[in-house]
């Protein structure tokens, strides 16, 4: 039997296993093989990609790539937390930290990289990182607990993430410092660049660029010095600056290493010594570090098929492609973003006002795409990677593809154009072929077997969304239909929930789960049922079982604040307000000592409110006429105005009134996402009805009725829906829309993407809404007005019933505020500390 030893058991080396396992269970050789893996590290292998997740949740287990169960099931030698100091290459074989032999055969070496840190005084001082492991993530987090400041050096992928871990920890003030005179350096150019440290700043990151640290020193706090004599005092600095291969066994061992570091691998994997290969990033192939997932599986790949003799299989190196994980910061670059118009057309499109970016390079005949940068909006980014890896010729007019005037898109990701060539899951090179043959071959249905059996989406996941949409075109060009239950515990779809609880008359989840489901529920029911019953009845929330189901927000009535105070924010409808009302929250504002705010939707924000403060405050607001905003519910927000004819020379409509009878008639209504809304006075359209759930614009003749519009993360203009309208028309068919709508849409989805999903678009919903095409037009109309009719606010039944007032404070045991809730000071009001 021949024995195969890995030392690393990080991704790489996971995958090197995962692949020889598989392979060798093909060939029927699984008795001709044994596999050992050692590891430094005392977790099994786990997802370094998503490694800045771990802060969030402290669980390893979310992260690690197969369970201690599968090694076995396997019959894979697992040793973990033992480090390997010697290779005996003449007697083959190597010794560990705890002085164990281990033989082999054929050794494979996936030790990986470590963190680049500069030779400079002070590097060892307490309260200096590497951001590398789970371990080094456990130390920053029990460290930054006592600390404001944070300061990150290195402002490429990893650093950005760093300094991300900081802010999420709570330091007030994180600094990014960079050596290159921009940041992602590699990646994109001076004026991706600009746009990128625009956004950063917006969220508090201040950026040093082209600044050399030479020293740390300590003092009450760290001082880090600069080669400009500049210095900066933190509380704690993180180095996350690059990478070097971890090459120094192989050295000692009398391995060829790169110049540059790395050990020297042939096309197989092979080094210099034929028993022993490399792997991932402790690999140099033409003097080339791969510090990428994908190319790291690749090789993992090449070497397992390489050892059990086909040479089939060969690493040609691969092309950079990569993405910041960075909420709210979207960036991304493929291939070489660089390449020089002498040799290339350029293709730019620049949003200056929306901060967004994007930049082709493509071949002088328009043929092919050489490389891409992607700011502020990434959602091309999965099809701009398959024109870029499978050298897809481009569309006649390239700039379709990041930039369109009459609203149409250039969608490569549909299942029917996509070629079976197409690499979908570039971390671990699965084909579409693969994944196609693989719900074909093993009659898999669910996108969780998919991942189980082909492993696409278990690297960084982004790939998902498309494996989805192959499995359901797969599965109905077989005829299979989908069972889209709910989960595990109700095997129905929301809609058919819906209508299920409504005929049963059923009030609380537990009736649900007794009557139409099993077992007790999940974190996808629970939710859901929820969201359906407070759609359904519209009774006051609090008052029902269910309420324990919903979140904070709906739990409090209130929006969840950063630092732990909550938001208060009255209904005003149409932005219509008397100067009475006025000072009311003015008094108010001032007693309580809120931080307020203008809002886009015409109303007030007051912030800075104890959850024991919110029933005082709310009983002060009733009194003075005023009701629940609901701007903490997934239901009918605001419906915004401009002042329509009432006032404006152009208006040619009453669009205040309409606006305040449609706020009024809707308020209150639980829907699967939040509804915004809008009436504009005339053409020129103030108050941007184009950009809400559903929107009217005025004409000489009535109104023009737009729907399925939503501004937010991914930005979409509403769609004519029927124009002309009189108002009791206009009400209507909204009337049928949001009914139709709470039926239909899963939950979470906004109006403009559960549109977008809806087979037939706007004309199926014309037909449904204005021709009542499926005929149930009448029971719409009969369901929304059973909202209408039950509709009380939350707010006035809080203050009016002494029990619901006892849930709003801190501690079960005593009314005392929270101690922890700390204040500071911006622009004369008050403004809390982060967590």
């Amino acid at each position: 039997m021949k024995r195969i030893v890995v030392i690393g058991n990080g991704m790489a080396g996971y995958k090197f296993c995962e692949k020889f396992v598989s392979y060798m269970n093909e060939i029927s050789k699984s008795d001709e093989y044994e596999i050992s893996i050692i590891g430094e590290e005392k977790y099994l292998a786990y997802n370094r990609v998503n490694l800045s997740n771990f802060l969030a949740n402290e669980q390893v287990d979310d992260l690690s790539l197969a369970s201690i169960e599968w090694y076995h099931s396997k019959n894979i030698h697992v040793k973990l937390n033992e480090r390997i100091v010697e290779i005996n290459r003449e007697e083959k074989y190597i010794t560990s930290d705890k002085n164990y032999t281990y033989p082999y055969d054929y050794l494979v070496l996936a030790t990986g990289s470590a963190p680049f840190v500069p030779n400079i005084p002070g590097v060892d001082q307490e309260g200096v990182f590497v951001y590398r492991t789970i371990d080094d993530l456990i130390h920053i987090k029990n460290f930054a607990v006592r600390c404001s400041k944070g300061l990150v050096i290195g402002g490429g992928l990893l650093g950005l993430e760093a300094a991300k871990a900081l802010n999420d920890l709570g330091l007030e003030r994180v600094n990014i410092v960079e050596l290159q005179t921009r940041l992602m350096p590699r990646q994109i150019d001076d004026l991706g660049s600009a746009i990128l440290e625009n956004e950063l700043r917006k969220k508090s990151f201040k950026i040093l660029k082209g600044k050399h640290a030479i020293g740390i020193e300590k003092n009450k706090s760290l001082i880090v010095k600069f080669q400009d004599n500049t210095c900066l005092e933190t509380d704690m600095v993180v180095f996350s600056a690059g990478i070097r291969p971890r090459d120094e066994l192989a050295r000692k061992a009398g391995l060829k290493v790169a110049p540059k570091g790395g050990i020297i691998v042939n096309e197989y994997m092979v080094t210099s010594d034929p028993s022993i290969y490399a792997i991932g990033e402790c690999a140099s192939y033409h003097n080339v570090i791969y510090g990428l997932v994908a190319p790291c599986f690749e090789m993992a790949d090449v070497a397992a098929c390489h050892i059990l003799g086909t040479t089939q299989k060969r690493f040609i190196g691969s092309e950079p492609a990569t993405k910041l994980k960075f909420k709210g910061v979207n960036v991304a670059s493929i291939g070489d973003p660089f390449v020089s118009t002498n040799d290339a057309s350029i293709i730019v499109y620049y949003n200056h006002a929306k901060n967004i970016y994007k930049k082709l390079c493509i071949t002088k005949d328009s043929k092919y795409l050489l490389g891409a940068i992607l700011i502020g909006d990434c959602d091309k980014y999965n099809e701009l990677l398959e024109y870029y890896r499978q050298r897809i010729p481009l569309p006649t007019k390239p700039e379709t593809l990041i930039y369109t005037n009459d609203g149409t898109e250039v969608i490569l990701t549909q299942k029917t154009q996509l070629p079976d060539t197409a690499l979908i899951c570039t971390c671990n090179s699965v084909t579409k072929a693969a994944i196609r043959d693989a719900i074909k071959n093993a009659n898999l249905k669910t996108v969780e077997e998919l991942k189980l059996n082909t492993s696409a989406g278990t690297g960084c996941g982004g790939c998902i969304g498309v494996v989805k949409d192959i499995l359901t075109q797969t599965l109905k060009e077989m005829g299979i239909t989908q069972q889209s239950k709910l989960c595990e515990h109700f095997s129905y779809t929301r809609q058919q929930l819906i209508d299920l609880i409504r005929f049963h008359k059923i009030k609380t989840f537990d009736e649900a789960i007794s009557r139409l489901g099993q077992g007790m529920g999940c974190e996808i029911c629970k939710p859901a049922i929820a969201s359906i019953l407070a759609s359904v009845w519209n009774e006051m929330i609090l008052r029902r079982e269910h309420a324990k189901l919903q979140d904070t927000n709906d739990k409090f009535l209130a929006n969840l604040q950063k630092g732990g105070t909550y938001s208060i924010v009255p209904r005003i409808p149409g932005g219509e307000i008397t100067p009475e009302k006025l000072i009311t929250l003015g008094q108010i504002a001032k007693k309580y000592n809120l931080y307020t705010k203008i809002t886009g939707g015409q109303r007030i924000d007051m912030f800075g409110a104890r959850v024991d403060q919110l029933p005082e405050i709310w009983e002060e607001l009733v009194k003075a006429g005023f009701e629940s905003g609901h701007a903490y519910a997934k239901a009918i927000r605001t419906v915004k105005s401009c002042v329509g004819s009432t006032w404006c020379r152009f208006g040619v409509q009453d669009s205040v009134s309409m606006a305040i009878r449609i706020e009024e008639r809707y308020k209150g209504i639980r829907a699967p996402h939040k509804i915004k809304a809008a009436v504009s006075g005339c053409t020129r359209e103030c108050a941007e009805a184009q950009g809400k759930d559903f929107g009217l614009i005025a004409t000489e003749k009535g109104y023009n009725l737009y729907v399925c519009g939503n501004g937010g993360m991914k930005p979409q203009h509403a769609v004519l829906l029927a124009q002309d309208l009189d108002e009791e028309t206009c009400i209507k068919y909204i009337d049928r829309f949001i009914a139709f709508y709470i039926r239909t849409a899963d939950p979470l989805t906004r109006t403009s993407v559960w549109l977008n999903k809806m087979e037939g678009g706007i004309d199926y919903l014309r037909d449904v809404i204005i021709n009542d095409s499926l005929g149930i037009c009448k029971e719409l109309e009969n369901e929304i007005q059973q909202l209408i009719s039950s509709y009380q606010c939350e707010w006035k039944a809080v203050v009016n019933d002494p029990e619901l007032k006892k849930r709003f404070r801190h501690f079960l045991n005593t009314n005392e505020p929270d101690p922890t809730i700390k204040w500071k000071s911006e622009r004369g009001q008050k403004i809390p500390h982060a967590w």
